[in-house]
């Protein structure tokens, strides 16, 4: 699969990039930024590399299969839909919208285009979060009675779009995602209500937000920030063992991917995963769910329950 990038953001230099000329039966053709010096160290690892001066000319290079948006919050729903229309298919950083409802404009350009499109959702791809499914599917843990999910990290930087309400930045957009996304994954529940949220602004954007939620058998409970010292941890609570996740969602970055198991008479177990790149795995995954139709962890309708989700959690805020 021929990959183009919308946009020579930093992200996606370090991360996806690589990741996706790595990954098996992939590689980066394309890249559309006005900057050419920018893309100097996109062609450091993908020599040949086509840069084009603006999307729309990427969107019309017939040597691209599929794209990957790295851009600002606000700008991924439309060019999500300009790429499908173009014949693309889509692979958009999280979060794909701002808002479920428009979630559903781009589930109608997928179907109507016939390509694939996803949001990078990458932890469903990488092996801690199916073990961890599978073990509290399965019953490890007994019955489910509570879950919890903490990301935080300190980014005060006023010029950073994560910070800017106008590029849709904020706590819940850019980390929310995961401590909601991760449990409504693991669990293959969702919530009936939030009971509990606050949800503190500065600037504009959220800084701060701490959630109570029931899903209906059991309940859980959420704290993001980017306002706090880093910090990242999912814990699976049953009435006969608990399962935690000490690196769920930078695995290899913030520390080695690590799932610890706790049951009955003091047994603990612990599972690692060195090594692992979960976004060479997505790209992968993605490739073969484009190309032959295979299952995908992370498919639109799934990015679209923790969207609402999170709809809810600044509904409930404002009381």
């Amino acid at each position: 699969m021929r990959w183009g990038i919308l946009g020579a953001a930093n992200f996606a230099r370090q991360h996806m990039g690589p990741a996706i000329h790595a990954a098996k039966g992939s590689e980066l053709v394309a890249l559309a930024t006005s900057d050419a010096a920018k893309a100097d160290p996109f062609s450091a690892f993908a020599p040949g590399l086509r840069v084009h001066v603006d999307y729309d000319a990427l969107l019309a290079d017939d040597g691209v299969d599929a794209v990957y948006i790295p851009l600002p919050n606000h700008l991924h729903v439309d060019w999500t839909i300009k790429a499908l229309n173009a014949g693309k298919h889509v692979l958009c950083e999280k979060p794909i919208a701002l808002k479920a409802d428009d979630i559903d404009r781009v589930i109608a350009a997928r179907d109507a285009s016939g390509k694939f499109a996803a949001e990078a959702f990458m932890i469903t791809h990488h092996p801690q979060f199916a073990r961890a499914r599978a073990l509290v599917q399965d019953g490890t843990i007994g019955s489910l009675r509570h879950a919890d999910a903490l990301f935080t990290f300190n980014n005060p930087d006023a010029a950073n779009i994560r910070n800017k309400p106008e590029t849709g930045g904020g706590a819940l957009p850019d980390i929310g995602v995961y401590a909601l996304g991760a449990v409504r994954y693991v669990t293959m529940a969702e919530p009936v209500a939030i009971t509990h949220s606050r949800v503190d602004f500065e600037n504009g954007v959220d800084v701060f937000a701490q959630i109570a939620a029931e899903f209906g058998g059991f309940t859980y409970s959420g704290l993001v920030s980017t306002r706090m010292q880093p910090a990242q941890r999912v814990t699976f609570h049953g009435d006969k063992g608990i399962l935690t996740m000490t690196a769920p969602f930078n695995a290899g970055v913030y520390d080695q991917a690590e799932l610890i198991i706790e049951t009955q008479g003091g047994v603990r177990s612990i599972e690692r995963w060195p090594g692992v790149n979960q976004y060479v795995l997505q790209v992968e995954a993605f490739a073969a769910a484009a190309r032959a139709g295979a299952d995908y962890a992370c498919p639109l309708e799934f990015s679209r329950g923790t969207q609402a989700m999170m709809d809810l959690v600044y509904a409930a805020a404002k009381g």
